[in-house]
């Protein structure tokens, strides 16, 4: 006689449905109750209690640098531009008589000394300072072989000439009203080259060449030889170049 097995029932796909559902009830419900799938949301980090916060307030941007008064709108403050210097222009003088009287003077005598030849005729009538003789390149502190130094023969003759064609022209007041006021020869000095009229290129090139001029015309200045005598008749400067 043949035994029957028991049989073990396979649960139906509508009791594995049912079983799910009932487990995800489980899940969401809480001590309260059950609640809706819907309402479940990822909960944020808590965030520390308001002392504990850092300062995140935005940064207030800073007031306008300048306010506008109450009648309109100000204008910028002025910056102070720095003041400059304004050169006044040379004075030119071509009437000797209008000279001061010691200018005058000491011109007369510094001719009188060029035109006797004997270079030593300066020497009472020489006043450089340090600056001077550092332009003349001299070595030594005296004013006269500094001088003579420049000249192209040993006597210093040339410098002498040049000195005398320097004072026969006018002169150019510079500086007037400072401490370093001057009368300075020839008055070429004080005056750009283009504005020369012809007999006043006939005076210059009694001093120098016509390629000279040529070459001075390119930066429009007379640099030459030079001679310089201060409003109390002193002899300051004799110095060549720009």
């Amino acid at each position: 006689m043949k035994t029957q097995a028991a049989t073990i029932a396979r649960p139906s796909s509508l009791q594995i449905l049912l079983a799910a559902a009932g487990l995800v009830l489980a899940v969401t419900t809480g001590p309260g109750g059950a609640y809706a799938l819907s309402d479940t949301t990822v909960s944020q980090a808590s965030e520390p209690p308001d002392a504990a916060k850092p300062d995140t307030a935005p940064m207030q941007a800073p007031g306008p640098l300048f306010s506008p008064p109450a009648n309109g709108p100000a204008a910028p403050p002025a910056v102070d531009a720095p003041q400059a210097q304004a050169t006044a222009p040379a004075e030119i003088i071509r009437d000797l008589e209008r000279l001061p009287e010691p200018v005058k003077a000491a011109r007369s005598a510094l001719v009188e000394a060029a035109a006797s030849g004997e270079f030593e005729r300066l020497r009472p009538l020489v006043h450089f300072d340090v600056d001077q003789m550092r332009q003349l390149g001299a070595d030594g502190s005296d004013a006269l072989d500094a001088l003579k130094s420049l000249s192209g023969d040993p006597e210093g003759l040339e410098i002498l000439a040049i000195m005398l064609d320097l004072l026969q022209t006018g002169a150019a007041r510079i500086n007037a009203g400072t401490p370093d006021e001057m009368y300075v020869w020839p008055y070429f000095v004080g005056k750009p080259l283009d504005t020369l009229s012809a007999p006043e290129r006939v005076e210059l090139l009694r001093i120098i060449t016509a390629g000279d001029l040529a070459a001075m015309e390119e930066t429009n200045n007379y640099n030459f030889y030079r001679l310089g005598i201060t409003p109390d008749g002193q002899w300051k400067m004799f110095t060549g170049g720009d």
